[in-house]
Order: C-alpha cells, then sequence, then structure tokens
C-alpha cells in the first residue's frame, strides 16, 4: 500500500502530526520500533499491578489547543493539577509549596520576608515573558534570510510583538533569555533554598549547570504551559504519561490512520532526490509520498539517511547539533507511603514536586560532577509520588514513585556505561531519600533505573537528552535545529522532521508535530521551494 505520509516514531509529536494530516483526509502510517507505543510519554506494566509513567512524568506543556482539536478528552485524556510541593532542608526543615500564589507568599515569609515581598514581581516578570514567547509555539519560525512573502510577514510580526514592550521590558527580555538562572533569581531572592526551588525548571533535562549562561530560558520553556488554563500549573496525566499517546493513537486510527508497531526502521528510502518510503528492519518497505520523521536531527539523517543524499554544509551542521545527555530516572514501586520526617502528617506538599537540593550551590556541585564525566554523588531530584492524586496507577494503598534526576552523563568517564554504573547511580538516589524518610528503602518492592544508556537504546533518545537537543539559545527558533532548516523541510524533498529537534523544542508539547503537519499541508496547497536548492547556495 502506498501512504500519503510515512511516519516515523510514534511518540506524541509523531501521532500529533499523524492526526492532523489524517484529519485532513491523507493516508497516514506510523511505524514504531517498540512493541508499545508513545516513545518518551508511555506508560508500562513492569510490576504486577503498578503502572510506571517510565520516561516522561509531568503533563503542562501539551498545547490546549491540540487537545481540543484531536478531541483527546473524548479518547479518555484527563489531567490532574498536583498540588504543590516541598525542598526538604539540611536543617530538617522544608519549603513547602502551593498552587495558591497567597499561600505561597506566607510560606516564603517564613524564611524569609524580603522573599515574600519579591515574590509578587517575580511572579509577574516570568509571566510577562512567557505572554512573549506563547504565541510562538504555534508558529512555524522565520527564516530571517528569506525574502519569501510569508517569511516576511511572520518577521513583521515577530518585530512587532517585540516593539510593543517597552524599553526596559525589551532590555530585560533580551538580558532574560541569555543569563543564568542564578544570576536571575539573584535580582529577586535571598533565601537559598527559595532560590532553588524556584530554579528547579531550568535545569531538568539540559546538560548545564544553575550558573551557566542560558539557563533562564529553559525556566521559561517549563513555566509557559499550563493546566486548565491556568498559566505555569502542572498536573499528571490520570492512568499515566501513556494516557496522552494512547488518546492520541485512538484519535489518529479514528480519523483512518494506521499504526504498526514492533518494527524499527533500517533507513529512509531515497529515489532521485525525493524520500518515498522506509525500509524496516524484518525486510519490508513502507511506501509514501512523503517520510515524517519524529526522531531526532541526528538520528533521521547520520543513521537512517545515506549521507552521500546530504549537502555537506547540512550534515556538517547536523553533527554540531549539540544533544547531550544529562538525566536519568528511576521509577519505583512502594508497599507504603514514605513518611518524611519534616512534613507534618497527610501534608499536601507530598501531592507535588520534592526535592531534596536546599542550594543553588549545592546544584552546581551536582553538575560539577557531570563535567567531570561521573553522574552526580549527590544528585538533585526531581521526586513525585503520582499515586497521592491518581489511585488507578497502583493497587489500593500502594505508591508509585517517579525520580528524575540530574546529572548523569551520557559516557561514564569517557566509557559506556555499565551495570556496575547504573547500581551506584541507583543507591546515590536511595541513599539520599533514605536520608529524608528513614524506612524508605524497607518500603521498596520494585526499582526500574534508566539512565542514559537505556533512555538511548529503549525510547530512541540520543545521549539520553530528553529534548532532542539543548534549549540553548544558539538553538532557538530559525537555529533549530539548524539554520536554514528550521521549518520542519530538509534538503531532500519530501522528508520532513516532526520531533522534539525542531521549533519550539522538547518536552511533551506536541507543538512540533501539529506545526510539520500544517506546513505540509500548506506545501500540499502551494509547493515551496526545495531546500537542497537552498542549501546549493550556501
Amino acid at each position: 500500500m502506498n501512504y500519503d505520509a510515512v511516519i516515523v516514531g510514534a511518540g506524541h509529536n509523531g501521532l500529533v502530526a499523524a492526526c492532523y494530516l489524517a484529519r485532513a483526509g491523507q493516508k497516514v502510517c506510523v511505524v514504531e520500533k517498540n512493541d508499545w507505543i508513545g516513545g518518551a510519554a508511555v506508560s508500562r506494566e513492569l510490576y504486577p499491578g503498578f503502572t510506571y509513567s517510565n520516561c516522561s512524568y509531568v503533563a503542562s506543556l501539551f498545547r490546549p489547543e491540540i487537545m481540543r482539536d484531536l478531541e483527546l478528552p473524548k479518547f479518555g485524556l484527563q489531567i490532574l493539577p498536583y498540588e504543590g510541593g516541598a525542598v526538604f532542608m539540611e536543617n530538617g526543615d522544608y519549603l513547602g509549596m502551593h498552587r495558591d500564589h497567597d499561600a505561597n507568599r506566607r510560606e516564603f515569609a517564613r524564611h524569609s520576608k524580603r522573599d515574600a515581598e519579591a515574590y509578587d514581581r517575580y511572579s509577574r516578570d516570568v509571566l510577562r515573558h512567557c505572554r512573549f514567547i506563547r504565541p510562538m509555539l504555534l508558529r512555524t519560525a522565520p527564516d530571517p534570510s528569506s525574502f519569501r512573502p510569508r517569511d516576511l510577514s511572520e518577521l513583521a510580526w515577530l518585530g512587532k510583538q517585540m516593539f510593543g514592550l517597552s524599553e526596559a521590558a525589551m532590555y530585560d527580555m533580551i538580558r532574560f533569555w541569555t543569563m543564568s538562572i542564578s544570576d536571575f533569581l539573584d535580582e529577586y531572592f535571598e533565601h537559598p533554598t527559595v532560590k532553588a526551588y524556584q530554579a528547579v525548571a531550568s535545569i531538568i533535562g539540559t546538560a548545564l549547570g544553575p550558573m551557566s549562561p542560558g539557563t533562564a530560558y529553559v525556566l521559561l520553556h517549563h513555566a509557559m504551559g499550563d493546566v486548565d488554563g491556568n498559566v505555569g500549573a502542572w498536573g499528571f496525566a490520570r492512568g499515566g504519561m501513556g494516557s496522552i499517546t494512547k488518546a492520541l493513537k485512538a484519535s489518529l486510527e479514528a480519523a483512518g490512520g494506521e499504526v504498526r508497531a514492533g518494527n524499527g526502521i533500517e533507513k529512509i528510502l531515497i529515489k532521485n532526490g525525493r524520500a518515498i518510503g522506509v525500509a524496516m528492519e524484518n525486510g519490508d518497505e513502507v511506501h509514501g509520498k512523503r517520510v515524517v520523521s519524529n526522531m531526532d536531527v541526528k538520528r533521521t539523517f547520520l543513521k537512517h539517511v545515506d549521507e552521500g543524499e546530504l549537502p555537506g554544509d547540512f550534515v556538517k551542521r547536523v553533527k554540531a547539533f549539540k544533544i547531550r545527555g544529562s538525566s536519568g530516572k528511576l521509577n519505583i514501586a512502594l508497599d507504603k507511603a514514605p513518611v518524611f520526617t519534616a512534613l507534618p502528617p497527610n501534608s499536601p506538599h507530598m501531592k507535588g514536586d520534592m526535592h531534596f537540593t536546599d542550594s543553588i550551590e549545592k546544584m552546581e556541585r551536582a553538575y560539577d560532577d557531570w563535567k567531570a564525566g561521573h553522574y552526580s554523588a549527590d544528585p538533585f531530584q526531581d521526586m513525585m509520588i503520582p499515586t497521592m492524586i491518581d489511585p488507578t496507577m497502583t493497587p489500593p494503598g500502594k505508591h508509585f514513585m517517579s525520580c528524575f534526576v540530574q546529572y548523569a552523563p551520557p559516557k561514564v568517564e569517557g566509557q559506556d556505561w555499565t551495570d556496575a554504573d547504573r547500581d551506584g547511580f541507583a543507591k546515590a538516589c536511595l541513599d539520599q531519600i533514605e536520608k529524608y524518610a528513614p524506612g524508605f528503602k524497607n518500603s521498596i518492592l520494585h526499582v526500574e533505573v534508566r539512565t542514559p544508556r537505556e533512555l538511548e537504546k529503549e525510547v530512541g533518545l540520543t545521549e539520553g537528552n530528553i529534548f532532542q537537543g539543548e534549549l540553548t539559545f544558539d538553538q532557538l527558533l530559525f537555529n533549530r535545529p539548524v539554520p536554514g532548516c528550521a521549518q520542519y523541510r530538509s534538503p531532500i524533498k519530501d522528508l520532513w522532521i516532526c520531533g522534539s529537534s525542531t521549533h519550539p523544542g522538547g518536552g511533551v508539547m506536541g507543538a512540533p508535530g501539529r506545526n510539520a503537519a500544517s506546513e505540509i499541508l500548506r506545501d500540499l496547497r502551494a509547493p515551496t521551494k526545495d531546500m537542497s536548492e537552498a542549501y546549493a547556495v550556501l
């Protein structure tokens, strides 16, 4: 069968792109190497009766426009906002966080009256940055070197947004995009634990420390999501993160699309400079009028396309694209809920994100270990217990704990990860939890440990990088993934990319998939210039 589009990878962006194309009347087939779908947004039962969100673990960035367009609630998707969180401090105290802004102010005042006063100004300024960037998420980044009317129009629109700011806000915006989160927070807060909590989102999934330039933007990338219209709110997908991709698959099939799981691709088939399908690992071929890759830009063009089919300058730029693994994950089945000595019984703070790193200096030391080529001896952990809100994931009275960990390098002191390295990494994480919740280890029924090795092998995330590429300023907008190829097209005609390597970047957002589908459908109406011609003049 010859399809209109063959989508490579049943991660959330691939499924989003497939859904939009199918709803536009295209005959679509999604091919997936694993026996299950979802990519990083997956729910799996790895211990009897327990459902793990064993890669991505929280929802907020997924665009509400996409949820409405694809009718995902109709297909069972429900997002449950979580309550707050806590940072456990070395002195035995804690900093608690709430969904309510005024409650947070009162908690800040318990530690620093000055920080409580600064919290309003901080929240206002971050929201202003969010309001500036959010409209760009579902727009294709313009090519500043192009004279096509559409690119000129988009550049004019972008300029209008910028010049709609006051002079002071414009200067702040430019500074914000390039400064470190440590420097940014120093302009508002004084208490080290208040700063540590606010810095969390700036290091999640990125191979940078809180003192590295550019981490302030990573904070914004995480802060611009929403749950039920509450900007910056986060939640759990009921039934685990796989509920998102399960709903996408149901939406796709309702529109006539097809998913083939359990067989990966060997290569993308190119004929006369045009993508015509994919060759599968089992020897089959799936043909289509176009191929849309949900893999990262390096995996797509360096592993599954013959280099001779690509312009040399393009290959050089792809090789230079930064995809650096920095994260690991522990998924833990618990016989009972842990008891944290700092928290009162039945604390609502256990219904959100909990951390043990109570200063930016500690975060930076954890990053120092990564730079030295080793996993962090005293890691930063973003720890959550989704079953405090969603009891459907475990048997009654039991709990699932998710621990997202920074930092874990793609190689340990220059060598591939070994099982001994993996076990040492897990021990560092579990020992840290035990310190603040004595007896915790005795309640463990099962632990799944995922280092960058497992994330790359099982999920297809190069070096274990969850964003398919660093979210630094040199790799955003028209530079993502590479200049001249930032509009989901490639130098090969009818070969497209729709994963998180493209604008606007990573996270369970769906925007890259939606935007890629929009560009494909636009080209079906009015074909654009072949990208191979554009690279010929570079």
